[in-house]
């Protein structure tokens, strides 16, 4: 029997980096192209569900650009493989120096990510418009606010997709996985999306706010830090039970 090679820690850093930029810069472009005044999408006006299927598809590319590592490209996902007991990818066991690596190479990519996006859409970003909408591009925020329930909603729609992954036999190097993963990312978010905007991944949510506040964009308001630890704790809390259930159900 062949041995599975070990995936080195700059692999696996350049590989979650480069997956989770190609998830953000396709998710933040998708929201852009919807919310940003003279876009042609905005123009066209399309509603949420294009917004739900470009970051499918952004998740999808994600993660056949990330397969030496499994196309984790979220933290929640990370945690919540190791908690199962599974290993994070072949030849990549759910080691302490293997989650960090991985965790670094998603929030770097993340950032790196939105800031290309705001580079594709730079005139539409100087626009006058909403600040609410151009950080929109870029980070979640709730339809109605109230935290508890907003972390619930992060949690269930987190679970949802932790669930699955565990249970799929999820294959990311072969056809079938990154697409039912983007099939799942469409679904969250056409029937759970709505109270939040379905962050269910903390490097999706932090690094683009981040990037918001940092970048020179005109007229874009608050970055909305009171919010931020909501995409953060609900995803975490929705990959643990799942790990629970998995471990209680199906080991």
């Amino acid at each position: 029997m062949l041995l599975e090679t070990m995936v080195p820690a700059w692999t696996a850093f350049g590989s979650e980096f480069l997956g989770t930029m190609i998830l953000i810069l396709l998710g933040v472009g998708v929201v852009a192209n919807n919310l940003l005044p003279k876009s042609k999408g905005q123009a066209n006006a399309p509603g949420s569900l294009q917004i739900n299927w470009g970051w499918g598809f952004g998740v999808m590319f994600g993660v056949y650009c990330a397969y030496k590592t499994g196309g984790q490209l979220n933290p929640a996902v990370t945690i919540g493989l190791w908690a199962a007991g599974k290993d994070l990818a072949p030849g990549l066991p759910a080691n302490a120096t293997n989650i960090i690596v991985c965790i670094l190479g998603q929030f770097a990519g993340a950032f790196v990510g939105a800031v290309v996006a705001w580079l594709a859409y730079k005139q539409h970003y100087d626009e006058d418009c909403d600040p609410a909408l151009k950080l929109g591009t870029f980070a979640t925020g709730p339809a109605i606010r109230n935290y508890f329930w907003n972390t619930m909603t992060e949690v269930i729609g987190t679970y949802v997709l932790l669930i699955w992954v565990l249970l799929s036999g999820y294959t990311q190097n072969s056809f079938i996985g990154p697409l039912g993963v983007a099939l799942l990312i469409v679904a969250i978010g056409a029937s759970l999306g709505g109270p939040t905007g379905y962050a269910i991944n903390p490097a999706r949510d932090l690094a683009p706010r981040f990037a918001h506040a940092v970048l020179p964009i005109k007229g874009k308001g608050s970055s909305d830090w009171a919010y931020s630890w909501v995409p953060i704790v609900g995803p975490m809390v929705g990959a643990l039970l799942a790990s629970l259930t998995y471990r209680v159900f199906w080991i």
